[in-house]
């Protein structure tokens, strides 16, 4: 940051025309006897709450000793070459007018920011009265906020609350009984270590077409055709789902840009600080983290009785969090992830908490139909805590177990109740899959609004859900299912409404592919996804690749099947049985009754394609 420090007589500015699309409201003013701060904000500054205090102190003492009554902060922009995002800039300007007038010596006067302005000084002259600072910020220096202020800052609490309603210190409880709930207190709570190692998931979605982009950012994927149609269901999958809530349900789609100078999305966006994919464009815009912006930024533009309510509208949106580079892991924690994104519209939080009841049952009965079960962890505000503790038991019963809170003293974000649900992985690690908000705030910062029974404006509550988590996460939690299996010693397996190729069919020679051929067309018209293997490979080396895709049914058609009329199967798993094509079919439709049905994305004879599988 550059500051030059001019005593003045008397200043005076005036807002001419907009220079950014970032910009505070064009306010004129004036001062006499007055420290005048012109300041430049750079490329590596941060609205670091230490780092700012100290450069307060440092006007504060030179307008102490030149004896002026006001101090003005003028944004300007010609002291360096190297100019911080106008985003950034803007922030870190009003957090340090924040923090002067937090001292309560001088007046505090800002110019706006974001204009071309016209300004009049008459310097007093005298040997304090023209300096110039420079500062740097260096996060080994700066502890991320002045120390009396974090000592004022309450801490949050941690507690666990059982069905019966009974609150426990995490330290005092019988964690032992709960594995999966230690696991999520030795994280959470005790900020322990987690265990390390590769987890066995990562090499079984290397076989489907999930990878790393190596020409793109860091935490970037990219979906081959198994990949591409896994994705592609799930995302149905979790419009049939939603859809099954039995309120009216909107699937929308819109832009992954917004604009930094929309004082809504500037405002949401601050909650997550360094995780913003902010990008250079006509404006200055971030990319979204989830599809609260457009689903907003839409419904405030609907005509919305309270007849309407509840209601939720849907998108699968390609969200971005900027995580850091050593942190992101493939499949689970990207930079680029789809979110089937839900948000639900009620009248009030009364109608919310009943539309929870209803989530909170599907976000289980989900998990638990992969063979896998949640442990909670409840952030709530103390307020909300006091005032619907009763609501909490009701859903700790609901789960049949003691659930982990964290209690916030004052409300710091849109929320009052936040709630994560984890699974513990094959490692032993929480990882956090389905999620759902009660969100306060947002309605009236969007100015989305419904016309109540007495025809009065009333501002909506509103849920957040990802009922089955981010696509990807959904993914991985199938596929750490599978890395379960074998480490009780079972065959690793997909869902087969999910496995990219349902059932492989293996010729054992060219006489039988037109058979092969009859049998894939009668799968298909079942909405069964069938390939055939027709490479002039082995029979054995057929199978073993078609066991390393983990393809649930493999049929060997020679002249015996042939001439029978009958199929020999092979089940992922299982055994090996004879069966009718009837038969086949029918096995298979139970399966994949309730689910999404795709259609093959690749040519359907292996001949065909090139190989791209890391088998």
């Amino acid at each position: 940051m550059r500051v030059l420090l001019i005593h003045a007589q008397y200043f005076r500015w005036e807002p001419k025309e907009p220079a950014l699309d970032i910009r505070d409201d064009p306010v004129s003013g004036n001062a006499d006897n007055a420290l005048v701060a012109f300041i430049t904000v750079e490329e590596g500054d941060k609205p670091d709450e230490a780092y700012l205090a100290a450069i307060s102190r440092d006007i504060v003492e030179v307008a102490k000793k030149v004896d002026a009554q006001t101090i003005v902060i003028y944004p300007y922009a010609h002291l360096s070459p190297n100019l911080a995002k106008p985003y950034t800039s803007r922030e870190i300007l009003n957090k340090l007018f924040d923090i002067l007038n937090g001292f309560n010596q001088f007046k505090v006067l800002k110019a706006p920011f974001g204009y071309y302005k016209s300004f009049e000084i008459k310097c007093i002259g005298h040997p304090l009265s023209e300096l110039s600072r420079s500062y740097s910020y260096k996060p080994e220096l700066f502890s991320g906020r002045p120390q009396a202020q974090a000592e004022r800052a309450a801490p949050d609490i941690y507690l666990i609350l059982s069905p019966e309603g009974e609150e426990y210190n995490p330290a005092d409880y019988p964690l032992d009984k709960y594995p999966d709930l230690k696991a999520l207190v030795d994280k959470e709570v005790f900020k322990r270590e987690l265990p390390g190692g590769e987890p066995k998931y990562i090499e079984y979605v290397k076989r489907f077409g999930f990878e790393w982009e190596p020409m793109s950012d860091v935490g970037h994927m990219r979906y081959g055709p198994d990949a591409t149609i896994m994705m592609e269901l799930v995302e149905d999958y979790a419009y049939q789902v939603a859809k099954s809530l039995g309120i009216p349900i909107f699937k929308i789609r819109g832009t992954n840009m917004f604009k930094l100078s929309e004082r809504p999305i500037e405002t949401h966006a601050k909650l997550f600080g360094e995780r913003l994919y902010i990008v250079e464009a006509d404006t200055e815009s971030i990319l979204r983290y989830a599809a609260c912006f457009q689903q907003f930024a839409m419904v405030r533009d609907w005509v919305v009785s309270y007849r309407n309510l509840p209601f939720g509208m849907l998108e699968v949106a390609d969200s971005y969090r900027y995580e850091q580079p050593g942190e992101t892991v493939l499949l689970f924690r990207l930079r680029r992830f789809y979110m089937p994104d839900l948000h639900i519209f009620t009248k009030d939080l009364k109608q919310a908490i009943e539309v929870t009841y209803k989530l909170h049952n599907k976000i289980f009965e989900e998990i638990r139909k992969i063979g896998r079960d949640y442990v909670s962890l409840y952030n709530v505000t103390a307020e909300f805590y006091r005032g619907y503790k009763d609501y909490l038991i009701e859903l700790a019963k609901r789960e049949g177990k003691p659930i982990l809170l964290r209690i916030l003293p004052e409300q710091k974000y849109y929320w009052v109740l936040n709630v994560e649900f984890h699974i513990i992985d094959e490692l032993g690690r929480p990882r956090e899959i389905a999620t759902f908000q009660i969100d306060v705030g947002n309605a009236m910062r969007f100015n989305i609004k419904y016309i109540d029974d007495e025809n009065k404006i009333r501002y909506p509550v509103i849920i957040h859900t990802a009922i089955l988590g981010s696509v990807e996460r959904y993914l991985f939690a199938l596929f750490d299912t599978a890395a379960l299996m074998e480490k009780r010693g079972q065959v690793p397996r997909l869902p087969t409404w999910i496995s990219p190729v349902q059932v492989r069919i293996i010729p054992i020679n060219r006489e039988q592919l037109e058979e092969a051929l009859k049998l894939a067309d009668e799968l298909e018209g079942a909405d069964i996804r069938a390939d055939i293997d027709d490479r002039n490979e082995t029979l054995s080396r057929r199978i073993r690749d078609a066991e390393r895709e983990w393809i649930p049914y493999i049929v060997v058609i020679g002249h015996k099947e042939v001439e029978s009329k009958t199929l020999t199967v092979r089940i992922r798993g299982g055994t090996q049985r004879q069966m009718t094509h009837q038969e086949l079919i029918s096995l298979i439709k139970s399966e994949i009754k309730g689910y999404p049905k795709r259609p093959l994305y690749m040519p359907r004879l292996l001949s065909e394609r090139p190989t791209y599988k890391q088998l």
